[in-house]
């Protein structure tokens, strides 16, 4: 054999078993609701809990990326897409919709989900102890924090009595969010005028809406779109002088009046945590479910202030953080 003919040989040997090996990374599907910029800091999270378990993202694991970009119609096939694609694990963190198109698309690939719901009734799970199947994840439980959003709006502005829920109406916590906003807000007194929007230019209408209507405070209810629209929710806000909050602290941080909810950021590491678990070999069905031990109130003092707002003592003083 000529020398030419010979090293070229000898590098197809040795070239072989490098891309078998890298074609044995493990491949995760990230399968989210939103829009990537809105949410690099939960993704910086999410591979920092994955990171923890000692899995590094271009190193010796591959994350694929499936954004529907606000439309869940699309959710779907971008699931079936993972599942063709024969990912390790899917990861739907913050979005209820994504982890029922996961479930539906497949039997046998573990998926960890984030959802706002109650998953053993969204019938993701068989319980939180015992998930069962090849589905666990973490539930922030903001569905059920209606009633305390519609609270820490009366303490913040108590002799607002027109206020307003936005809500997507496709999101599977709509109902459970209004049922118990609804039974406070009449425990209260207060009037709750119910919005929908299910896009960005559907949020940019609301806002007409509001100012016709002569609306006192805005609620936000806890949806994926909205989460991935809070920049563009606290600027329409500030322009309209609307008092508003909502369950991500990223809202209050870009202007929104307040928060409460989750601390969301952990959650995208604990979730990072789970797939990197999963990957080692610990099985789905034997990972309980997690829940957020507590949830944040967070109080923007000046957006209150812009608008003219003087937020009571004791509000602040139970306050997790205060911007000012």
């Amino acid at each position: 054999m000529k020398r030419r003919k010979f090293l070229a040989a000898l590098a197809g040997a040795t070239a072989w078993p490098f891309a078998a090996q890298a074609q044995q990374v493990p491949a995760i599907g990230f399968l989210h609701g939103g829009l990537p910029e809105p949410n690099a800091r939960m993704v910086a999270a999410f591979r920092k809990g994955l990171a923890e378990t000692g899995y590094v993202d271009g190193q010796n694991v591959a994350i694929e990326f499936r954004w529907a970009a606000g439309h869940d119609e699309r959710l779907p096939e971008l699931a079936a897409d993972l599942v063709r694609r024969r990912v390790s694990v899917i990861a739907t963190p913050l979005s209820t919709q994504a982890a029922l198109a996961a479930k539906s698309a497949t039997a046998e690939i573990p998926i960890v989900f984030g959802t706002g719901g109650d998953p053993v009734a969204l019938g993701l799970i068989a319980s939180f102890n015992r998930p069962g199947g090849n589905v666990t994840g973490i539930s922030f439980m903001t569905a059920g924090i209606g009633g305390k959003v519609v609270g820490l709006v009366h303490e913040a502005l108590p002799h607002a009595t027109r206020l307003a829920a936005l809500i997507n109406p496709a999101s599977s916590l709509t109902d459970a969010f209004l049922s118990d906003l609804r039974g406070t807000a009449a425990t209260l007194g207060l009037d709750v005028q119910v919005l929908h929007a299910g896009n960005e230019t559907e949020i940019d209408g609301v806002f007409t809406t509001l100012v016709q209507s002569r609306i006192e405070a805005l609620m936000i209810a806890p949806d994926a779109l909205f989460t991935s629209r809070r920049a563009q929710l606290a600027a329409l806000c500030m322009r309209h002088a609307m008092p508003a909050t909502h369950m991500v602290r990223e809202f209050a941080e870009a202007g929104g009046l307040m928060s409460y909810g989750p601390n969301l950021v952990n959650a995208y590491g604990q979730i990072g945590i789970y797939t990197g678990r999963i990957l080692k070999g610990e099985k789905p069905a034997d990972l309980p479910v997690m829940q957020p031990i507590a949830f944040e109130l967070v109080i923007n003092l000046k957006t209150a202030r812009v608008l003219g707002l003087a937020v009571p003592d004791k509000l602040l003083a139970i306050a997790d953080e205060v911007i000012e």
